[in-house]
């Protein structure tokens, strides 16, 4: 018998696109874009602006930026901080106090896990929100 040689098949490439190694979850350098996609997506969707066109590059996240990203949303709704989009001061108390809430939940479910590091900022976040609540519930 002879061997026969098969046509190439031509048929579809499968390539990577996420942002992330899934062996270290470093970011990789060879990651395209976030508005890079398949061909004719871009032209469905022309209105959706790049993410790193807008924001610029995206810091990395963790427990700690998010720590601090909730606790300022806090602060913003204690009156403490001005809303970034009115820049006006607004006061919202219950949200303020399910954020406040929100942290001492995360507090308790990450118990054990965190560095000191970590465990020092949530406990001294955690304690400033709380006094800030009472100040702001004695003056409502």
């Amino acid at each position: 018998m002879a061997e026969q040689e098969k046509p190439e098949a031509k048929g579809f490439t499968v390539q990577d696109r996420r942002r992330f190694s899934s062996e270290t979850g470093e970011a990789r350098e060879e990651a395209p874009e976030a508005g890079a996609s398949m061909e004719g997506q871009a032209a469905e969707n022309p209105a959706s602006p790049n993410e790193s066109d807008t924001h610029g590059a995206l810091p990395e996240i963790s427990l700690s930026t998010f720590v601090i990203s909730l606790s300022t949303q806090a602060l913003m709704h204690l009156g403490e901080v001005a809303n970034p989009l009115s820049q006006k001061v607004e006061t919202d108390i219950p949200v303020a106090k399910q954020m406040i809430d929100i942290l001492g939940m995360l507090r308790e479910k990450t118990r054990g896990n965190l560095n000191p590091g970590e465990e020092r900022l949530m406990e001294d976040i955690l304690f400033d929100l709380r006094m800030k609540y009472v100040e702001a519930v004695k003056k409502k």
